[in-house]
């Protein structure tokens, strides 16, 4: 009696993409037709308001309500370690993965600054860095691993870490649902996850590794020129399917990549917006959408940042940004400026005064 084959382990992943993605519906036109007679009559000439109508209108459409609420603001902030980090390609050492989330998670980082400011709370999650930190009660521990394997010799990770890493993201999600969530922006933390980010992006949109190489933490011409090679290598030696986004993350990709998009793809199946980030949740959101192109509506890309790839993943994306100041930190710092964005959209649908409730005279 022969035995049966054991599961392909890499199908798991594929199951359940397929699964999140089958959970993603269409925007509710009829919301946005309501959300859109309410603009033209709000206390204004139309269009006064800019994009902050667009994105009220979209907003309706994305959470079905004709006058859409954003009361409860999450951050996730998903960290993770780089085997590629010692291949030289960043200027800080990989140990201060291990050292920011301590700071993240005790308040002091920029990110806790602007949720403070925007009213948001932040989770941080260990998806897999290096040195954890363990039984600390602000911080979920989920880690796959520590850290993936230098993409310059070996793969990143295989299709099951690459499941267990994008289910993080889903679980984080629906524990999070409990207290409310309206809106979700995505950040990450990763020494060395600009370079993996930069490999992933040239793998999915054809670009040269010159082309989505920057300077990441502030690199020196020597080292920027380094991680180029390294890019170009990693792309080299895996051959990656660019129509198999899954195949990419697997080869060239990092546990929070992977952990943000299993959390955008659950928060729009719950029909939750995304905030995305700078170059890494774009591209976390990029492999988002060539898995599932129904996402695409449900995303909004906060800002610019200075980092090389981040315009050429926004075009790919068919994202135009919220914002451009100039920013290149990562861990959901531009996102949370886009909560406040996204919010000030809403407000200004529900509580300005339509013209017969102020006594003011219409167009003509």
């Amino acid at each position: 009696m022969s035995e049966t084959p054991a599961a392909d382990p890499s199908m798991n992943v594929y199951r359940m993409v397929t699964d999140l993605c089958a959970a993603i519906e269409p925007l509710d036109r009829q919301a946005m037709q309501a959300a859109r007679a309410r603009q033209v009559r709000l206390t204004k000439p139309p269009g006064s308001m800019g994009r902050l109508e667009d994105l009220s209108i979209q907003l309706a459409g994305i959470m079905a309500r004709p006058i859409p609420r954003i009361d409860n603001k999450l951050i996730v902030v998903m960290a993770a370690d780089h085997g590629v980090a010692e291949e030289g390609v960043s200027a800080y050492p990989t140990e201060v993965t291990a050292q920011m989330v301590r700071n993240y998670i005790q308040g002091g980082a920029a990110i806790n600054v602007l949720a403070e400011t925007v009213g948001a709370r932040v989770v941080v999650v260990d998806v897999g860095v290096k040195s954890p930190i363990k039984g600390h009660p602000h911080l979920v521990t989920r880690s796959v691993g520590p850290g993936t394997g230098n993409i310059a010799r070996e793969p990143a990770m295989s299709a099951q870490q690459a499941a267990e890493a994008i289910s993080v993201g889903v679980d984080v999600f629906d524990s999070e649902s409990s207290r409310g969530v309206d809106v979700v922006a995505a950040g990450e933390m990763g020494i060395a996850n600009t370079t993996a980010t930069a490999a992933v992006a040239a793998a999915l949109t054809g670009a040269a590794p010159e082309e989505v190489c920057g300077r990441g933490t502030g690199l020196d011409d020597e080292g920027l020129a380094r991680k180029i090679q390294v890019v170009r290598r990693a792309l080299r030696l895996h051959r990656t399917d660019p129509r198999d986004p899954i195949d990419v993350l697997v080869k060239l990709g990092g546990f929070e990549i992977a952990g943000l998009v299993g959390l955008m793809l659950r928060a729009a199946a719950a029909r939750v917006p995304v905030v995305m980030d700078g170059f890494i949740s774009c591209t976390a959101g990029l492999i988002a959408l060539r898995l599932c192109p129904e996402i695409s509506e449900y995303l909004f890309a906060a800002h610019r940042s200075t980092e090389r790839g981040h315009s050429l993943v926004l075009k790919s994306l068919g994202q135009e940004p919220l914002l451009d100041l100039r920013l290149r930190l990562g861990e959901a710092s531009g996102a949370a400026l886009g909560l406040y964005l996204l919010d000030a959209a809403a407000r200004l649908l529900a509580d300005m005064a339509t013209f017969e409730e102020a006594g003011v005279s219409g167009p003509t």
